[in-house]
């Protein structure tokens, strides 16, 4: 645990000449209170134990081997917070990337390589991501110093530095190996759901979404790179979400995926209507019409991919609408909006694309094709030093937590998580329902997880039935929902 926050000197170098620091060269003038928190995580994981306090700890050693590929992904979902809030309340601060490549390094040996990659959100401004994150320094820290080779990568397709129209579209050179599509077929978590033809993804053209989940096919686009590491290491961050009530590994893994139209978030409609876009009795008859008016708009103009027809939805929805219908009152309250695309413990589609992703990442090999056992080694970390609560994902109120969590297993990790979060975690489908799955994720109840901290409350957390612990607060459409 940390209670001083991030560093703020960047490359993040430990204040402390570790036994097992490589570049004894490189030390920082004021202590890095998270570099010390990860190595003291590593030693509580028992991570190489008996070498700890010597030139020879490896604790990293056991899943990471000389001339392996390791794959780094954190949460870099969006490269600013709408409303001027701490930025690392939404995404993965890089003081928790620098000491986990430093031990990653240490584990290579000087054979390998490191790629950090994530494909955030279509409107993150990479460059300027960059700019705050000072990833790139970090990087060309380690190119001065030979071994490993450590790189940042972009897996986004395109990005718009405003609206999601063809016409703002920037196209990106996105994953340099491309992409493989992954079909889960009846195995998906997605196989019983009705009302496929409501599914939305990620954009305007809903057919794109449909077309790739039937009854019988259920495709996703996977970065190659992703699944052609030998080490998949996840950093999220601890935060709400909208549709899933935590961003954690789990929802996380959408940042593998560059084209996300093929995840599916929810389904238009109220559930009288299979859909799950908004709770059933939210809405006034008037503000049901709106909501359909604006489906209809966005199916009917935005959804054809062609610009004329862009500029025709423009002219009705953004001037007629906006300019002249809302002022007069035909609006839905932005309170109402806050659940809008299935933004409430109601929604019954995105926590099965969660479960789908991860499946892929621990059973699908380098083609794609799905196996029962696990395909590569994986660990995670996840950054709670400042944390996102109520409107997360994407515009958090920041939660200073002052805690590192980590562990081998990405479900496991995530279970301990939400309930240090304060939540429960049996009301969250994409960890309740893994029991009964086909696939052996080795949580089949909490005797399966051990718990190690520094503090006797949290190592009994799975067994507290009323400690709120951190007291993360729910998105409002999960309030009295999720809350243990």
């Amino acid at each position: 645990m940390t209670q001083s926050g991030y560093p703020a000197e960047v490359p993040f170098n430990p204040a402390l000449a570790y036994p097992e620091y490589p570049f004894t060269k490189h030390l920082a003038e004021k202590a890095n209170d998270v570099y010390d928190a990860f190595r003291k995580l590593l030693l509580l994981l028992g991570f190489d134990k008996d070498n700890f306090g010597t030139g020879n700890w490896n604790p990293l050693g056991h899943i990471i081997k000389p001339g392996m590929t390791v794959l780094v992904k954190p949460n870099f979902v969006l490269s600013s917070h709408a409303e001027g809030k701490d930025p690392y309340s939404i995404i993965t601060h890089p003081s928790v990337i620098r000491a986990l490549v430093d031990y990653c390094r240490i584990a290579l040996k000087g054979d390998g390589k490191i790629i950090i990659a994530d494909a955030p959100q279509y409107n993150c401004n990479f460059a300027e991501l960059l700019n705050l994150t000072k990833l790139d320094r970090i990087c060309e820290f380690y190119g001065g110093l030979g071994g490993p080779q450590v790189t940042s990568l972009n897996l986004q397709p395109y990005w718009s530095p405003t609206r999601h129209f063809l016409s703002c579209l920037k196209p990106l050179q996105g994953d340099p190996q491309g992409t493989v599509v992954c079909n889960l077929g009846k195995d998906s978590a997605l196989r019983d759901l009705t009302s496929k033809g409501k599914l939305y993804g990620a954009v305007y053209w809903r057919n794109e979404t449909i077309a790739n989940h039937t009854r019988d096919t259920n495709r996703y686009e996977i970065s190659k790179t992703v699944l052609n590491a030998d080490v998949f290491i996840s950093v999220p961050k601890m935060k709400i979400h909208k549709k899933v009530g935590v961003t954690l590994n789990a929802k996380g893994l959408v940042g593998i995926c560059p084209n996300k139209n093929l995840v599916p978030h929810y389904r238009v409609g109220l559930p009288s209507e299979g859909g799950d876009q908004f709770p059933e009795e939210l809405l006034s008859p008037i503000e049901r019409r709106i909501i359909r008016f604006e489906r209809w708009m966005y199916d009917h103009f935005l959804a054809k991919k062609n610009v004329p027809m862009e500029l025709i939805h423009r002219f009705i929805y953004g001037f007629l609408y906006l300019k002249i219908a809302m002022p007069l009152g035909l609006k839905v309250s932005d309170e109402k909006r806050l659940f809008d695309a299935g933004n409430w413990y109601g929604n019954d589609t995105a926590w099965r694309m969660a479960v789908d992703l991860l499946r892929i990442i621990y059973f699908a090999d380098e083609s794609g094709t799905l196996h029962k056992t696990s395909r590569r080694r994986m660990f995670s970390v996840i950054d709670g030093v400042i944390g996102g609560e109520n409107k997360g994902p994407l515009v958090p109120d920041p939660k200073p937590a002052g805690v590192l969590i980590g562990g081998e297993d990405l479900l496991a990790v995530d279970i301990v998580t939400t309930r240090l979060m304060g939540l429960d975690y049996q009301k969250l489908k994409q960890y309740s329902r893994l029991n009964g799955s086909i696939y052996d994720f080795g949580e089949r109840s909490n005797d399966n997880i051990e718990v190690v901290a520094d503090e006797q409350e949290i190592v009994g957390c799975l067994l507290n039935r009323t400690s709120r612990f951190f007291d993360f607060k729910p998105h409002p459409g999960w309030v009295g929902r999720v809350e243990i």
